[in-house]
């Protein structure tokens, strides 16, 4: 047991060390930076929209497309911080409010956040929407001004109903002194397949679409962050070239180069050493991986982990008869699922909804699912696993849901490997 003195003095210890960092909050996806590094084009198409908030009018509503790590949150926000200090400077009323609807999803929590930026007393649940609504409305149409409404991951929204999109793309008919605009940014380009035609039209007046970055551009990224986050001369020459190459093998995701630089100084500095080295980042990206499979498997709906648990649980059968797994396909996945679910005795889904879960876990990264031709016998989606066995076996556990299902692998037998 490590006593609270013994504790105190290694704290002290730690800190007689200096730090490698400078400024670490500079590599966070939440800082953005006074230049944005090869989004020009970008910047200046949205800037081009939105110059309309400066002479009092509503500009077109824009969706914002593109994979995770393109840039899409950090130019907005730059955009609209830009745009916010310009009608400042001009005397002309514009306000623009980020949300991150990963955490406000539902149309009450939208609308009540919005409500409450103009003073209102909103309380966290009770009211009735509509009530919210039109206090939101109210609030905001005391004088004449433009409020530009950020719904970043404005797909996480949608999911639970596009009835506060509706309203909010029509709210400028029934306001006699604002106006509203809306910019949606979203990883998934068919999320509107899923919304109401006559939301789909008003909402996507404008859309942009934001290119992965190759391996050059992120360096670049890179380059400039280092230098306002570490101190000089503890980066070794080879940190930011291999940050770079392996984030550009993830889809160009500046946002996980900018973690491998922090994870890997973090771990450098943990080890009491001086030098970030190539040895920190191999370490980092292992420790990221883990990471984010805990982070998004935790965050899955009981279905969609019951799902995940079948695929992870023909994995390790395959493994205990010291067999090697194949790709999967989504006929067996369904076999084990649905003997899972009345293990715990949950619903079962039918064939076609749990091949859309899968659809979705193949959309987060979490599994790889490929449809491949059985000649006459038709086509199928052959499943593998794209994260690791067992992490994500013992994540799944923590659900006091699943935790019955805990040896439920080993009684499983495979005849088709």
């Amino acid at each position: 047991m490590i006593m609270t003195s013994s504790l105190n003095k290694l704290f002290e210890r730690l800190l007689e060390n200096e730090s490698i960092f400078k400024d670490k909050e500079v590599l966070r996806h939440s800082y953005t930076p006074d230049v944005l590094v090869h989004r020009d084009e970008q910047t200046e198409e949205l800037a081009t929209i939105l110059v309309s908030a400066l002479r009092g009018e509503a500009p077109s509503n824009i969706l914002i497309y593109g994979k995770t790590g393109t840039g899409k949150t950090a130019v907005t926000r730059y955009v609209g911080k830009e745009l916010e200090n310009m009608s400042e400077k001009m005397g002309v009323k514009c306000s623009v409010i980020y949300v991150n609807c990963e955490v406000i999803d539902t149309q009450y929590r939208l609308l009540a956040n919005l409500a409450r930026h103009f003073g209102e007393d909103i309380p966290m649940t009770g009211w009735p929407t509509d009530q919210v609504f039109h206090k939101f409305k109210e609030a905001l149409d005391t004088q004449e001004q433009v409020l530009i409404v950020i719904l970043d991951e404005i797909d996480k929204l949608v999911k639970k109903g596009d009835d506060v999109l509706y309203n909010l793309s029509r709210i400028n008919s029934s306001l006699k002194q604002a106006r509203v605009s809306i910019i949606g940014v979203s990883n998934d380009l068919k999320f509107t397949d899923f919304l109401d035609p006559r939301v789909k039209s008003s909402l996507g007046e404008e859309e942009i679409i934001y290119p992965p970055y190759d391996a050059d551009q992120i360096r670049d990224i890179l380059y400039q962050r280092a230098e306002m986050a570490y101190n000089e001369n503890v980066l070794d020459g080879s940190v930011i070239p291999l940050c770079a190459a392996l984030a550009a093998q993830e889809h160009g995701d500046a946002r996980r180069a900018l973690d491998l630089l922090r994870v890997s100084g973090e771990i450098a500095e943990r080890r009491e050493e001086k030098i970030v080295t190539e040895i920190h980042v191999r370490v980092a990206q292992d420790k990221i991986e883990v990471d984010r499979v805990v982070e998004v498997v935790r965050t899955l709906p009981t279905q969609s982990k019951l799902v995940l648990f079948s695929i992870v649980t023909l994995n390790i059968s395959a493994q205990n008869q010291n067999l090697s797994p194949q790709s999967i396909t989504t006929g067996e996945v369904y076999n084990i699922y649905r003997k899972l679910c009345k293990a715990i005795d949950m619903d079962v889904l039918t064939q076609r909804r749990v091949t859309d879960l899968m659809s979705e876990l193949d959309m987060l990264g979490i599994i790889n699912a490929v449809v491949v031709s059985k000649g006459r016998y038709g086509r199928t989606k052959e499943i593998s696993l794209s994260v690791p066995v067992k992490n994500t076996y013992d994540v799944l556990l923590e659900d006091y849901k699943l935790t019955p299902l805990q040896n439920y692998s080993h009684n499983v037998k495979i005849g088709y490997f």
